[in-house]
């Protein structure tokens, strides 16, 4: 499958790429599905639905990932998200901005 124009694909078309991309790395272990699905503890149907593109549950995504040893993959898909220094400046700055309006009651013309 071609994913050149990758922002242009809908979900089935990603759940097919995925699909190929974990039958391919399942043959290259040359493991057959029923040996996949006994490492990773997850249904053969499962496995055939993970490889087919139609539809798998995350929680199947991480057993196969982890079964294939491809952890990488999970942490390509939620990369460590760090606060860049500038954007933390920027914060500080916009909080020394910000002004605190207090309240004080006017002195009565009595009490001078």
């Amino acid at each position: 499958m071609d994913i050149t124009n990758s922002q242009a694909m809908g979900s089935d078309d990603w759940a097919k790429f995925i699909g190929e991309q974990f039958r391919a790395l399942r043959i290259q272990a040359d493991l057959e599905q029923v040996e996949l699905a006994t490492r990773a503890s997850v249904s053969v149907g499962a496995i055939k639905n993970l490889e087919g593109g139609k539809g798998s549950s995350l929680d199947t995504v991480i057993k196969v990932c982890r079964a294939l040893n491809r952890t990488d993959w999970l942490r390509a898909l939620a990369p460590t998200i760090t606060v860049s220094p500038l954007k933390m400046l920027r914060g500080v700055a916009r909080a020394k901005d910000a002004r605190v309006r207090v309240f004080r009651p006017r002195k009565s013309a009595k009490a001078a």
